[in-house]
């Protein structure tokens, strides 16, 4: 594969701190859950947030999943978002909602010391991110935040790490001047010290990817990236996610015996997504070969009474956004 010696261009200044901005001084963002043409996904996370409470978003912040690709510091961005509105206050409270968790949202103080407040299990993460930024200078009056994914757990690919840059970049950006982009090389510094039982690399091909390309990580602390081609589509290529299900003790041989039927089937390679073995595999196959694989997984769980496999195709995409 060509690697070009090519750097990300170095991010702007971060955003001051989030307690001597006014409200009104985050951008504009309100009107997305309202506009017909935009992506559902985002429609529906920024009309939650106002459902859940009383306020439209400032920004709303998408954050693509991310994968290995079977070498070391080689990642990549999936075409499927995270996303997360936020909106800004003044007051000191977090207020957290999940369209995943319907029934757990909650209003928390937001502290930068000490034990972390009571809160359900799935706004622990997210408050941590939230306090890591406050310490930081970023959202010290507190925020109004919805997250929403575009997979569960069930896909086999990463979930935290993509929630955990939504969150962040959104954040920094409501609580930052008009006009001024979240400093993502210094949310990757913040986070990878906040969440150090995060996958890091991923985090980076989340802030950092490009379309068609995967990057290229060298060791820490100096973290040099570079990009390499990586677009099964333009070598008429596909690749494909194939995550099993069933039983949990049973899943690596289940795992095992469909990477074998997809490579007898004419697949080209297969390898995990992540850096510990899980429910996926990441396949890569000749367009041609597509419905072949499929069929012939398909059938050999079916015959033998097992759940047939999850089957989703990757687009490698770029990096977190903002949606306007």
């Amino acid at each position: 594969m060509k690697r070009p010696p090519l750097e990300p261009p170095a991010p702007p200044a971060s955003a001051p701190p989030a307690s001597a901005l006014p409200a009104s001084a985050a951008p504009a963002g309100g009107d997305l859950a309202r506009r017909a043409g935009a992506d559902p996904l985002f429609r529906l996370v920024a009309y939650a947030l106002e459902a859940a409470h009383g306020r439209p978003p400032a920004a709303v912040w998408s954050a693509p999943h991310a994968f290995h690709l079977g070498s070391p510091g080689l990642v990549a961005a999936a075409g499927w978002p995270t996303a997360a509105a936020a909106a800004p206050r003044t007051d000191g409270l977090v207020r957290l909602s999940s369209l995943a968790h319907p029934a757990d949202s909650c209003d928390l103080p937001l502290t930068l010391a000490g034990p972390p407040p009571d809160a359900p299990d799935w706004a622990l993460r997210p408050y941590a991110v939230l306090r890591a930024l406050a310490r930081a200078g970023h959202g010290r009056g507190g925020t109004d935040l919805h997250v929403q994914g575009s997979l569960t757990a069930a896909a086999g690919l990463a979930t935290a790490e993509p929630a955990d840059c939504a969150i962040a970049l959104a954040v920094a950006d409501v609580h930052g001047g008009p006009g001024e982009e979240p400093d993502r090389a210094h949310l990757a510094r913040l986070l990878a010290d906040a969440l150090p039982d995060g996958d890091d690399t991923l985090r980076r091909a989340v802030l950092f990817a490009r379309p068609g390309q995967a990057l290229l990580l060298g060791p820490e602390p100096g973290r040099r990236q570079r990009y390499v081609d990586f677009d099964p589509a333009a070598s008429d290529a596909r690749l494909v996610l194939l995550a099993v299900r069933g039983d949990p003790a049973d899943r690596p041989a289940e795992l095992a015996r469909a990477v074998a039927r997809t490579r007898a089937a004419g697949a080209l390679s297969a390898w995990q997504p992540g850096q510990r073995p899980g429910r996926s595999v990441l396949v890569l196959l000749p367009e041609a070969r597509l419905a072949a694989v499929r069929a012939a997984v398909a059938e050999d769980f079916r015959d033998r009474g097992r759940p047939v496999p999850r089957f989703l195709n990757i687009a490698v995409a770029g990096a977190a956004r903002r949606e306007e």
